[in-house]
């Protein structure tokens, strides 16, 4: 009988030691083992931008950063130039695959992709953005959902030493002097523009935005072109965009329509052509080809009208925005955060990418001669804006067709018009 006493006692000891095990793991001192964060677990931001100039310097900011942070890796992904970057992104969420950081134009793009966004309005870079560069990407509660890439300005790009070698003394200011002056190198046996017709945005975004830009007032007329109040036919601005697109085409290479965004750069780099389309990205471009170039920029004229003379369209090209569903949030903004804040960050953007920046805290040391002509242009208020980014979306692109028709011979000027307002009406 003691036998088995001894024996129950026993089995009800166990009992109690195993409960109070279970009990113990199981209480709120101690954490799932899955609940638990590894710090030594590495992170991986997947990048996708559009701005191909910059890839390779990009990649070597994002060493540098990883560098000091070892446990975030940054992958990554360029589509840009001649290929179409909102098409590729849309195709990305639409396969599920989003990236952690990304592009965004702001205002309808914005409006667009808004819901994918994440509010970015009390990072600690957040007030140090100028004025200028927080407008497209604060939509109408207030929010700012961007960060701009920098500040970007376009127009004629032309080369001084064969502006000199043709007798021109003065840049040419007007659409009357700019023919002038086209004729003068033609007499000299120097091609005088570098026509990129081949690529839509040049002519159907860059080039087509100065008749938007230069109307009195344009976000109010882009307005009136949405409530039907205004119209591109018959428009001043609209008629006068003929002689600047006839000036380039009959002045520029052969084959504008087959000449590509390299190509076109790769002629007035290397001296074949005298003029270029184009804006301070291609500064890294042209100086790699031709270190020794002397250039400036002249603005694109629509007429000899001197209120809307010598001034360049100056913008935000992009912003950097943040999937707001990314599993790794904190961490693409912290990336973020390093790019405009750290000493490397601020370096890569004014001395290895020529960006001039769209911060108050970053100097615009080591611009070249183009970024610094756009800073100059940017301080006297002599400039016009950025308009493609409030047009209809896939506007641009129908815009560029009919551009390319028109300089094919296929239409004449009057339906290019039409087209111009048909696109609009049935896009908008």
């Amino acid at each position: 009988m003691k036998r088995y006493a001894l024996i129950l006692l026993s089995l009800i000891l166990a009992a109690g030691i195993i409960a109070g095990c279970s009990s113990s793991s199981s209480s709120g001192d101690e954490k799932p083992k899955d609940d638990t964060k590894n710090e030594d677990e590495v992170v991986t931001l997947n990048m996708f931008q559009f701005k191909v100039e910059i890839a390779e310097q990009l990649q070597e900011m994002i060493t540098e950063f990883e560098k000091e942070h070892p446990n975030i890796k940054v992958k990554l992904e360029t589509v840009g130039g001649g290929a179409d970057y909102s098409a590729a992104l849309k195709a990305k969420f639409a396969s599920g695959e989003h990236p952690d950081i990304f592009n965004n134009g702001g205002f309808k793009e914005l409006e667009l992709w808004k819901e994918h966004l994440a509010d970015l309005s009390n990072e600690p870079w957040a007030e140090h953005v100028l004025p200028i560069g927080k407008v497209p990407m604060t939509d109408t509660d207030g929010k700012l959902y961007g960060m701009p890439v920098n500040l970007e300005g376009y127009g004629f790009i032309y080369n001084k030493d064969l502006f000199e070698e043709a007798g021109i003394k003065e840049p040419p200011n007007t659409i009357s002097e700019l023919k002038d002056a086209a004729k003068k190198l033609e007499d000299k046996g120097i091609t005088p523009f570098s026509a990129g017709y081949g690529e839509w945005w040049v002519i159907g975004q860059h080039l087509l935005n100065i008749p938007f830009a230069q109307q009195e007032d344009p976000v109010a007329y882009i307005e009136g072109l949405y409530s039907g109040s205004e119209k591109i036919t018959g428009n001043d601005k609209f008629k006068e965009f003929k002689e600047v697109m006839d000036t380039e085409i009959n002045s520029g290479n052969d084959n504008p329509l087959t000449t590509d965004y390299n190509t076109q750069v790769t002629l007035f780099a290397s001296g074949k052509t005298a003029m270029l389309q184009q804006g301070n990205w291609t500064e890294n471009m042209i100086s790699e080809i031709n270190p020794d170039i002397n250039m400036g920029f002249l603005p694109i004229p629509l007429s000899d009208d001197e209120a809307t003379a010598d001034r360049l369209p100056v913008g935000v090209p992009n912003n950097w925005v943040l999937n707001k569903n990314s599993e790794h949030l904190e961490e693409a903004k912290l990336f973020l955060e390093w790019m405009v804040s750290s000493e490397t960050g601020k370096r890569y953007i004014t001395e290895e990418f020529a960006f001039i920046p769209a911060f108050d805290n970053i100097e615009p040391n080591g611009l070249g001669p183009l970024g610094q002509s756009i800073l100059e242009y940017s301080k006297e208020d002599k400039t016009i804006p950025w308009t493609w980014f409030r047009w209809p979306d896939g506007a641009n692109k129908e815009f560029a067709a009919t551009i390319q028709e028109y300089a094919a011979g296929k239409i004449d000027y009057d339906t290019v018009l039409e087209r111009f307002q048909a696109s609009w009406d049935n896009l908008k």
